[in-house]
């Protein structure tokens, strides 16, 4: 080995030691005349003296003209800081190396981003540049924690009896909810392999094999648009279980967070988590992903306020909209709600109504007069507002007011501080609908995938009214971000068949897409579920990040781009001739150039 020690272990108790250290510079001081460095790797960092009356006068020199970021090696003795010199937040920081010889790896110019947690760049300057970012110890530690997270949880698996079984890169292309990514086949002219946007199929397909437990820390890959908690690829915990029921699949997964949390992340987390139905979910909290660190529910007041003379509520109650309300703990200034409109307009809301509570629980707004006395006690004694508090109203069809909601509920808990930053709220949301109807395509399509459970309830009269269809379905929220979804899985080939029709998919359409699923259930398949589990979302929510590109190596940008190494990017015409491909954008751009020639 090169080195002896790394630079974030020696203490006193290696004083007089010889050592090598060797890393990157971080910072070089010159205090009359003696020189200090300050050497960095993953490990930490460690103090190294240049003294002319002791360190040989070449290896002084050189480390006169050393430079942030040179790559070093260093070799000499462990001795104690002077008093008063010495650095308590560090490890290394009683000590120091005092130089016997130095020898340098390489040089490097002068980097376009400080390596330092206290200056972060901008995003781009950090993901063109990614391999500097990541040498700042605040990403080193984030890379490592995924590493500890990644191992404690096949440690949970493995002692549970599970099988880590890899699922294929290149698969059918199958309709599951995104895009797929697709890849040509050069051996197989105008045919193409999907990338998985789960190993849904697989697990399933292993489940029917007689695996009993699988899992994988799985890639999956989804074109689809980007947002703070979301790529373009993706690792999963991803497991499948045999005979068992949703509860059973639950507990295994809260197990599996008391554990891990508290072994990556010293944080005690409680188990049981609460269960709410995703009607009360959203009914509450205009969400199937709600932040339960704070009340601050939802009311709909529909029912009531239909019986004022307020025009705009009874136009919207007739339409079959709905009017919900929501009491923000705080009095409001003219200013503050004006703000809170715009927001509520930016995210899709025609306005928002408000009406002002007295100390004494009385309502007074601009539309105070279209209520009468007795529709605003009504209203005081349903929506139960706090004294000097602000109600407000979103009048708009459910979707679009709950929408509206779940944003200004998210934003006003953040500007009254309404929660506790380091409060972990996990939550079961269960009793999704099966199908959700489409109205740009006018066609029903699977809430969360085509092969999860109705409930039994259900499956006699299943075409009737599939709207109606609640699933065996559910999903694991953190305050307020989704982090897995799960479901107990269609194992009688029929019933996937009529799920299918009611999608759409015709019997031929199917087969076609789905025979080598359908066809291994014709010889017997078990009952079974399992779940997707974001691996990236838990350390961005532990972290305290609100955005998973934090704890990715290499992540892409708002537009799927990677500004370090230029992807996606074009291939040679070689290439499109290997794979019998022609690309009908070039031909677009040479036209347009022959018509302006």
């Amino acid at each position: 080995m090169l080195r002896t020690n790394t630079c974030g272990e020696l203490t006193k108790e290696d004083l007089h030691k010889k050592v090598a250290l060797a890393g990157w510079v971080h910072t070089r001081r010159d205090h009359g005349g003696i020189i200090f460095i300050d050497l960095r790797d993953r490990y930490g960092l460690t103090q190294v003296v240049f003294d002319p009356s002791h360190t040989k006068e070449e290896f002084y020199n050189e480390a006169g003209h050393l430079r942030r970021e040179d790559v070093i090696l260093v070799k000499g003795k462990v001795r104690e800081r002077k008093e008063g010199m010495q650095n308590r937040k560090l490890v290394t920081g009683e000590i120091e190396i005092i130089a016997d010889a130095l020898e340098i790896f390489s040089k490097s110019e002068v980097p376009p981003l400080e390596i330092d947690d206290r200056k972060p760049a901008n995003e781009d300057i950090r993901l063109k540049y990614r391999y500097l970012d990541l040498r700042r110890p605040v990403m080193q530690r984030n890379l490592e924690t995924s590493h500890r997270f990644i191992t404690a949880v096949r440690t949970y698996f493995n002692k549970n009896n599970f099988l880590e079984i890899e699922t294929p890169i290149l698969v059918k292309s199958t309709p599951e909810g995104a895009r797929d990514y697709v890849v040509p086949s050069r051996v197989n002219p105008g045919k193409f392999y999907a990338l998985p946007q789960s190993p849904q199929l697989y697990k399933q397909i292993l489940m029917i094999a007689g695996c009993d437990r699988y899992y994988q820390i799985a890639r999956c890959l989804r074109d689809e648009d980007l947002r703070a908690d979301r790529q373009p690829e993706h690792t999963q915990i991803d497991f499948e279980i045999s005979f068992v029921e949703q509860e059973d699949i639950q507990h295994l997964v809260e197990q599996m967070i008391v554990e891990v949390f508290k072994e990556v992340f010293n944080i005690e987390v409680k188990a049981p988590f609460p269960r709410i139905s995703y009607k009360e979910a959203m009914d509450k909290y205009g969400s199937d992903k709600p932040d339960t660190r704070y009340e601050l529910f939802l009311k709909d007041v529909s029912h009531i306020v239909v019986k004022s003379d307020f025009g705009v509520f009874k136009d919207v109650i007739s339409e079959k909209g709905i009017v919900k309300a929501i009491n923000p703990p705080k009095d409001l200034g003219r200013k503050e709600l004006d703000e809170y409109i715009a927001f509520a307009q930016l995210n899709g809301a025609k306005g928002m109504a408000w009406m002002r509570v007295t100390e004494d629980l009385k309502l007074e707004s601009n539309i105070a007069k279209y209520f009468s006395e007795e529709v605003k006690q009504e209203l005081i004694h349903f929506i139960k507002p706090k004294p000097n508090s602000v109600v407000m109203f979103i009048a708009d069809k459910p979707d679009v007011a709950n929408f509206v909601l779940d944003k200004l509920r998210r934003k006003l808990a953040d500007d009254l501080q309404l929660y506790v930053l380091k409060d972990f709220k996990f939550l079961w949301v269960n009793d999704f609908r099966l199908f959700a109807w489409n109205e740009e395509e006018e066609r029903w399509e699977p809430e969360h995938h085509m092969f999860s459970m109705p409930k039994k309830e259900f499956i006699p009269t299943l075409e009737e009214n599939p709207g109606a269809v609640l699933g065996d379905l559910w999903d694991l929220t953190l305050n307020g971000w989704e982090m897995g979804s799960g479901s107990m899985r269609v194992s009688n080939p029929e019933l996937q068949k009529r799920i299918m029709k009611i999608i759409g998919l015709s019997e031929e359409d199917a087969q076609m897409k789905f025979g080598f699923l359908l066809d291994a259930y014709k010889y017997g398949g078990p009952v079974h579920g399992g779940m997707g589990l974001g691996i990236a979302r838990f350390l961005a929510m532990a972290l305290g990040y609100e955005d998973i590109r934090e704890v990715i190596a290499f992540p892409k940008n708002k537009a799927a781009e990677c500004p370090m190494d230029g992807s996606p990017s074009e291939i040679g015409d070689r290439q499109l001739k290997e794979l019998h491909l022609k690309i009908d954008v070039v031909k677009k751009e040479k036209k347009e150039e022959n018509k302006e020639e």
